[in-house]
């Protein structure tokens, strides 16, 4: 149905920068909502970002201001950049998409990636 791929994380020093895509692929025709989340190591999968489709991103109050999120709907991406990256940054971060849309007007959701780590040493 609707698969989709995360870029490469990494290993970073603390204060470093990383850049994260996701690509959607399928059998759809628009998507909703694209974004990001993450899970550390013993805690619940968070909320980063997510982006509307109109382009409009909300961000966890933790990452708000040192990271951007932002979506190409003609490339059916959406990215992350992360910057001022901080040890309690380190996780697994997933893509997520809540819901898309076929020409006939059904719909899927909740599609997840594969996850991607992301490292942060102080």
């Amino acid at each position: 149905q609707v698969q989709l791929v995360e870029s490469e994380g990494g290993l970073v020093q603390a204060g470093g920068s990383l850049r994260l895509t996701c690509t959607a692929s399928g059998q759809f025709f628009t998507i909703n909502n694209m974004g990001w989340y993450r899970q550390a190591p013993g805690k619940q999968r968070e909320l980063v970002a997510v982006v509307s489709s109109g382009g409009v991103p909300t961000y966890a109050d933790s990452v708000r201001g040192r990271f951007t999120a932002s979506r190409d709907n003609a490339k059916k991406t959406v990215n992350l950049q992360l910057d001022g990256l901080e040890p309690e940054d380190t996780g697994v971060y997933y893509c997520y998409v809540d819901r898309v849309y076929r020409t006939d007007f059904s719909y899927d959701y909740d599609f997840w990636g594969q996850g991607t780590q992301v490292t942060v040493s102080s």
